[in-house]
């Protein structure tokens, strides 16, 4: 039976996941507490004073410092409050809406960025936007038997955690996430529309629990299926309620 199989969220995009086992969605919205904060570079056109959705370019992100891929993160809802964790670091507690917690951040993620890159300047936030990759609101899906098919092209094990999916489904067949574009899924007490495919980069390719590039993901892909593409991004159009273990219906 498909199901839900794990829940994700990822408060700082590319910078730490946590695992939880439930959460409201609310139509039109991402996942709660998902992609709240971004990593603007030195670089970056992020307008502090008229804050918007920007495109992943402007930020810092895994694929060009792969070590920001071991990063997790633990959030504390009642005081706003996120505790980061790497194994080359010690671990940081920061308000992110803080001025000073936002300093202390950039300085601790500074000596795991990658210094032959644009380096990270500012933890930024546009109230009421996520960050995530899609110019529009949304969650994303990954089908566990397409992670394992990729598995076997690649000849070894990798977490799934490198696609960094919002809702992570089991149960199905490989790729039949595939056909669900224009669909909508019912999961618990939520509805999402399924919008379009994932195109994949190469943070993939980084090791979750070490941060090195040790996986030919894009690769894979490629000689296995000819794209790029893994998981799924939908927008939810029905609030409701899922937990992990809930089923989930094509409809």
């Amino acid at each position: 039976m498909p199901h839900v199989a794990e829940i994700w969220r990822h408060p700082i995009k590319a910078h730490g996941r946590e695992a939880i086992d439930e959460v409201t969605l609310t139509a039109g919205e991402c996942l709660p507490w998902d992609r709240r904060w971004a990593v603007a570079h030195e670089r970056s056109c992020f307008d502090i004073d008229r804050p918007s959705w920007q495109p992943c370019q402007e930020f810092s992100r895994g694929a060009k410092s792969p070590r920001l891929q071991a990063i997790s993160v633990r959030v504390d809802p009642a005081y706003r409050n996120l505790t980061l964790s790497h194994p080359d670091r010690p671990d940081l507690t920061i308000d992110p809406d803080d001025h000073g917690g936002a300093c202390e951040f950039i300085q601790w993620v500074m000596p795991i960025s990658n210094g032959n890159r644009m380096l990270p300047s500012r933890l930024v936030r546009a109230p009421g936007k996520a960050m995530t990759d899609t110019d529009f609101a949304s969650v994303s899906l990954i089908n566990l038997a397409t992670h394992r098919a990729i598995e076997a092209e690649l000849g070894h094990d990798i977490s799934p955690l490198r696609w960094r999916g919002n809702l992570l489904l089991d149960g199905l067949e490989p790729w039949a996430e595939m056909d669900w574009i224009g669909k909508t899924l019912r999961i618990g007490g939520a509805e999402l529309e399924i919008k379009e495919q994932i195109t994949r980069c190469m943070a993939t390719t980084a090791n979750v629990e070490t941060g090195a590039r040790d996986a030919d993901t894009l690769g894979a892909l490629k000689s296995g299926w000819d794209h790029q593409e893994c998981g799924v991004y939908g927008v939810v159009t029905k609030s409701g309620h899922l937990l992990q273990g809930d089923t989930v219906e094509v409809v």
